[in-house]
Protein backbone atom coordinates (compact mmCIF):
# COMPACT_ATOMS: atom_id res chain seq x y z
CA UNK A 1 0.00 0.00 0.00
CA UNK A 2 1.35 3.60 -1.11
CA UNK A 3 2.12 5.11 2.48
CA UNK A 4 0.28 8.38 0.94
CA UNK A 5 -3.00 6.05 0.72
CA UNK A 6 -2.54 5.07 4.33
CA UNK A 7 -2.09 8.75 5.47
CA UNK A 8 -5.40 9.21 3.78
CA UNK A 9 -7.38 6.48 5.36
CA UNK A 10 -5.64 7.63 9.24
CA UNK A 11 -6.96 11.26 8.45
CA UNK A 12 -10.77 9.87 8.44
CA UNK A 13 -10.12 6.77 10.76
CA UNK A 14 -9.10 7.35 14.27
CA UNK A 15 -9.27 4.19 16.23
CA UNK A 16 -5.80 2.28 16.25
CA UNK A 17 -3.62 -0.75 17.89
CA UNK A 18 -0.36 0.32 18.96
CA UNK A 19 2.44 -1.62 19.20
CA UNK A 20 5.65 -1.24 20.76
CA UNK A 21 8.39 -3.35 22.21
CA UNK A 22 8.85 -4.20 26.06
CA UNK A 23 12.34 -4.50 27.49
CA UNK A 24 12.00 -8.56 26.85
CA UNK A 25 11.05 -7.70 22.85
CA UNK A 26 7.44 -8.95 23.31
CA UNK A 27 5.01 -6.78 22.55
CA UNK A 28 3.10 -4.23 24.29
CA UNK A 29 -0.49 -3.44 22.53
CA UNK A 30 -2.31 -0.48 23.63
CA UNK A 31 -5.93 0.82 22.12
CA UNK A 32 -5.30 4.78 20.93
CA UNK A 33 -6.46 7.42 19.27
CA UNK A 34 -4.32 8.44 16.21
CA UNK A 35 -4.32 11.23 14.02
CA UNK A 36 -1.86 13.21 11.20
CA UNK A 37 0.09 15.98 10.82
CA UNK A 38 0.88 18.05 7.89
CA UNK A 39 4.59 17.06 7.50
CA UNK A 40 3.32 13.45 6.52
CA UNK A 41 3.50 11.74 10.15
CA UNK A 42 1.19 9.77 12.45
CA UNK A 43 0.47 11.41 15.29
CA UNK A 44 -0.67 10.02 19.10
CA UNK A 45 -1.44 12.51 21.86
CA UNK A 46 0.07 9.82 25.36
CA UNK A 47 1.17 10.55 28.97
CA UNK A 48 4.55 11.08 29.08
CA UNK A 49 4.61 8.77 31.86
CA UNK A 50 2.99 5.41 29.82
CA UNK A 51 5.05 2.54 29.29
CA UNK A 52 4.65 3.19 25.27
CA UNK A 53 6.65 6.23 26.11
CA UNK A 54 9.08 4.24 27.49
CA UNK A 55 9.24 1.18 25.33
CA UNK A 56 9.64 4.35 22.38
CA UNK A 57 12.15 6.07 24.27
CA UNK A 58 14.19 2.69 24.33
CA UNK A 59 13.37 1.33 20.90
CA UNK A 60 11.73 3.81 18.61
CA UNK A 61 9.78 0.75 16.67
CA UNK A 62 6.32 0.77 16.30
CA UNK A 63 3.25 -1.05 14.45
CA UNK A 64 0.14 0.27 13.84
CA UNK A 65 -2.88 -1.54 13.52
CA UNK A 66 -5.75 1.24 11.81
CA UNK A 67 -9.58 0.27 12.08
CA UNK A 68 -12.77 1.68 11.23
CA UNK A 69 -15.32 3.14 13.51
CA UNK A 70 -17.66 0.47 13.64
CA UNK A 71 -14.15 -2.38 13.97
CA UNK A 72 -15.13 -4.48 10.88
CA UNK A 73 -13.89 -3.36 7.35
CA UNK A 74 -11.02 -2.08 5.58
CA UNK A 75 -8.13 -1.62 8.11
CA UNK A 76 -4.70 -1.17 7.35
CA UNK A 77 -1.24 -1.58 9.41
CA UNK A 78 1.53 0.57 9.41
CA UNK A 79 5.33 -0.24 10.68
CA UNK A 80 7.21 2.86 11.36
CA UNK A 81 10.08 4.56 13.71
CA UNK A 82 8.61 6.52 16.71
CA UNK A 83 9.94 10.18 18.45
CA UNK A 84 8.58 11.23 21.41
CA UNK A 85 8.33 15.21 21.34
CA UNK A 86 7.58 16.53 25.05
CA UNK A 87 5.85 19.58 26.72
CA UNK A 88 6.22 22.36 25.60
CA UNK A 89 7.53 21.58 22.27
CA UNK A 90 4.32 19.44 22.02
CA UNK A 91 1.64 22.13 22.23
CA UNK A 92 1.40 23.01 19.21
CA UNK A 93 1.39 19.26 17.61
CA UNK A 94 -1.25 18.19 20.63
CA UNK A 95 -3.41 21.31 19.74
CA UNK A 96 -3.13 20.39 16.17
CA UNK A 97 -4.25 16.49 17.13
CA UNK A 98 -7.38 17.85 18.68
CA UNK A 99 -8.36 19.90 16.01
CA UNK A 100 -8.22 17.30 13.18
CA UNK A 101 -9.94 14.29 14.75
CA UNK A 102 -12.11 16.23 17.55
CA UNK A 103 -12.85 19.59 15.63
CA UNK A 104 -12.67 22.91 18.13
CA UNK A 105 -11.82 22.60 21.94
CA UNK A 106 -14.71 24.93 23.52
CA UNK A 107 -11.71 26.88 26.19
CA UNK A 108 -8.35 26.46 24.51
CA UNK A 109 -6.78 27.88 27.45
CA UNK A 110 -8.24 24.81 29.86
CA UNK A 111 -6.82 22.41 27.05
CA UNK A 112 -3.40 23.91 27.24
CA UNK A 113 -3.24 23.59 31.43
CA UNK A 114 -4.83 19.94 31.06
CA UNK A 115 -1.93 18.69 28.70
CA UNK A 116 0.81 20.53 31.12
CA UNK A 117 -1.27 18.87 34.53
CA UNK A 118 -1.59 15.65 32.36
CA UNK A 119 1.84 15.62 31.50
CA UNK A 120 1.29 14.76 27.75
CA UNK A 121 3.50 14.03 24.73
CA UNK A 122 3.05 13.74 21.40
CA UNK A 123 4.21 10.41 19.14
CA UNK A 124 5.84 11.50 16.02
CA UNK A 125 5.44 8.16 13.90
CA UNK A 126 7.47 8.23 10.71
CA UNK A 127 5.87 5.42 8.38
CA UNK A 128 8.31 3.32 6.84
CA UNK A 129 5.62 0.90 5.85
CA UNK A 130 1.96 0.35 4.97
CA UNK A 131 -0.07 -2.61 4.42
CA UNK A 132 -1.93 -4.80 3.61
CA UNK A 133 -0.76 -5.70 -0.07
CA UNK A 134 -3.15 -8.32 -1.13
CA UNK A 135 -5.87 -10.08 0.34
CA UNK A 136 -6.60 -13.84 1.37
Amino acid sequence: MDIDKALDYVRVNHKAVLATLKKDGTPALSPISVGTDDAGHVVISTRQTAYKVRHVRRDPRVWLCVLPEGFFGEWIQLAGTAEVVDLPDAMDGLIDYYRKISGEHPDWDDYRAAMVRDQRCLLRITIGKAGPDVQG
